[in-house]
């Protein structure tokens, strides 16, 4: 699990490196002019995935190739963030060099099909529209480009949670059941401070690692986010407004640590310093492996609503596997991506292994979904998060100029949390700057 938390770390500082790469540079459909591919069905495959994912791919060959004789399969680790650069610096010279198979991030892939739209490969043509049921809600508007046809498959979903220190919150006669929203957090965090000198949460306050993740969860609890489904800014709309206030609100009450520095979540998490976590699945196994002096205290909820009364489930971030639309095996490519991906036995040997939470519902019928876990007190963590994603999640429209909105958004939090800004004028100024660096049009 812990791949993704690097990743989320690291992708920050490395979305605007990748952006000048080619995003931001290039127009539709490279710079470079694209190769011509074809639709092989037999020889080797190249597969571009990172760490312990790309570990869970290399699970796979062997059924694979014992089932389809014809193919060979070489699944290569080329580290996070490495990838995205080569990725993108691929597609910018018209898919020259990249591998048949790649493994992409919601984060890039929509902005992968607004400037390359010829970059990866149209897999309606090879079948992908039947599964398009056979994926948690809220997924498959990624996959389909401006053509309306499918370009990748859903691998990995990760449905939102609170994590909470079970044993803080009975210290401070503290109800989880009562915490609908983050209103009514906010009104019990004192008596948990009082009680057990636990902030509920840390965020890097001066913005030196862009530490947004929060920010956005409540955007997208809210069905929101920068972006528009049409591509128009919505970093000021009232539910951003909503969600700087919510986070304004915490540090104004003295419930929100600061977690500037290297490591310093880490630290305070394991001095039994922070009450609650807002993470995605992925955290199961990275609390569990990171703290296990900890086991038995903490537990999982739904997230509370950012609104009272609002939604309680989001999908926060997610990846796909895709098919060069320059690959030689285009057929063969897109055989290893289908069986990976939509067989419920191989996307649990890669779960297994890689931890990554499939996106694929049928999956969801393995025991282990129901199966206790020690570390959460026997709580069956795995089956509140698959319920999640039941009740259905906007897609989230990345875009082209994530990392844009991502530092402007960045920048507009700390003036909140350093300056004591008002959330609404900071995030007025942001996404004016915004639309002037992209010339994309306000949302309503």
């Amino acid at each position: 699990m812990s791949h993704h938390l690097s990743r989320r770390q690291i992708l920050h500082l490395a979305t605007a490196s990748a952006a000048g790469l080619g995003l931001t540079a290039c127009g539709s459909g490279g710079s470079g002019g694209v190769a011509a591919g074809a639709d092989g069905d037999s020889g080797p495959i190249t597969v571009w995935s990172w760490t312990t994912a790309a570990e869970a791919l290399r699970g796979v060959v062997p059924s694979f190739e014992r089932d389809n004789p014809g193919i060979k399969v070489d699944v290569q680790d080329l580290g996070n963030p490495a990838i995205w650069d080569k990725i993108t610096v691929g597609l910018a010279s018209g898919g020259k060099g990249l591998a048949d198979v790649l493994h992409i991030g919601v984060d890039y892939l929509p902005g992968y099909l607004e400037k390359f739209p010829q970059g990866l490969a149209d897999l309606s043509k090879l079948g992908a529209d039947r599964y398009e049921d056979a994926f948690v809600e809220g997924l498959w508007p990624t996959v389909m480009g401006k053509d309306r046809a499918v370009h990748a498959l859903p691998w990995e979903v990760n449905p939102l949670g609170l994590f909470y220190r079970h044993d803080y919150f009975e210290k401070a006669g503290v109800d989880p059941a009562s915490l609908t929203s983050w209103d009514d957090l906010i009104a019990a965090g004192p008596k948990i401070l009082a009680a057990t000198g636990a902030q509920l949460l840390g965020l890097d306050k001066p913005g030196t690692t862009q530490d947004m993740d929060f920010f956005q969860n409540l955007m997208q609890l809210q069905g929101a986010f920068y972006f528009d489904h049409a591509g128009r800014i919505t970093l000021a709309s009232e539910e951003a407004v909503q969600a700087l206030t919510v986070i304004k609100r915490l540090n104004d009450a003295g419930l929100l640590a600061d977690t500037a520095g290297q490591g310093t979540w880490k630290r305070l998490v394991g001095q039994g310093k922070l009450a609650t976590a807002p993470y995605p699945a992925w955290a199961i196994d990275y609390l569990a492996t990171k703290f296990p002096a900890q086991s038995g205290k903490w537990r999982v909820m739904q997230p509370p609503a950012a609104v009272p009364g609002g939604g309680r489930s989001a999908i926060v971030n997610s990846t796909y596997l895709t098919v060069s639309a320059t690959s030689e095996r285009r057929k063969a490519a897109w055989r290893f991506v289908e069986y990976a991906l939509t067989k419920p036995a191989e996307i649990n040997r890669m779960f297994a292994s890689g931890g990554v939470f499939p996106a694929l519902k049928s999956a969801y019928a393995d025991p282990k979904f129901s199966a206790p876990h020690p570390f959460y007190g026997g709580q069956r963590v795995l089956r509140s998060f698959a319920d999640s994603l039941g009740a259905g999640a906007d897609a989230t429209n990345f875009t082209g100029d994530y990392s844009r909105a991502l530092k402007l958004a960045s920048d507009a939090q700390s003036q909140v949390l350093v300056k004591g800004a008002d959330p609404a004028e900071a995030l007025k100024a942001a996404a004016k700057q915004l639309a002037q660096q992209t010339g994309r049009q306000q949302g309503a």
